[in-house]
């Protein structure tokens, strides 16, 4: 090989590695902008949720963390998903940032936007949200979702199951029976 063209294959080299540097960097400010916004989000839904709902807050009291999606998409005729990002709190503070997203299939049509928030109530439970590539929604630890009528009688004596899920903020229509599966994933940091 000649010395022009080493010459030029290492400026092009390090052109390319400029710029993937610079990408890069972008990429972590852009996460950390979009991690800022999404804590601040999440932390004001959490908040309005637990001074609307008294059962939210009895569950705070004892839950070892909280995971807080603000605001989740759902839409679909026939085919259907949902998609949402959401921040993970312990003892007040963010500690991860997460992602759901779900397929399903069946009689549906319409969209909604909701928000949902996951009460840990055991260090068991949490464990599972970090121990596999991702936490699958009916496997694993045990999980109720709470509707008015049992949000009446839960409190944090009664409380017994490992993960209490409250739906908020729902706005949208959406009709339908179907199968339907999600999961939550943890996004970098």
């Amino acid at each position: 090989m000649n010395r022009t063209f080493l010459s030029q294959f290492s400026s092009s080299c390090r052109w390319l590695l400029l710029a993937a540097m610079s990408a890069t960097l972008a990429s972590t400010v852009t996460l950390a902008a979009d991690h800022s916004a999404l804590e601040r989000d999440a932390r004001k839904a959490y908040q309005k949720l637990i001074a609307k709902q008294p059962v939210a807050k009895a569950l705070s009291r004892d839950a070892v963390a909280v995971l807080v999606f603000p605001k989740i998409t759902k839409a679909g005729l026939i085919v259907g998903g949902q998609y949402g990002d959401g921040v993970l709190f312990t003892d007040g503070k963010a500690t991860g940032y997460y992602n759901t997203s779900g397929a399903s299939y069946g009689l549906q049509a319409g969209a909604q936007q909701y928000g949902y928030a996951m009460f840990f109530m055991n260090d068991r439970a949490l464990k599972a949200l970090g121990e596999n590539e991702g936490f699958e929604v009916g496997v694993g630890p045990s999980i109720v979702v709470v509707d008015q009528g049992m949000a009446k009688s839960l409190t944090s004596t009664t409380a017994r199951d490992d993960i209490y899920a409250l739906i908020f903020g729902q706005s949208g229509l959406m009709a339908g029976i179907g199968l339907q599966g999600n999961k939550i994933t943890r996004l970098p940091d």
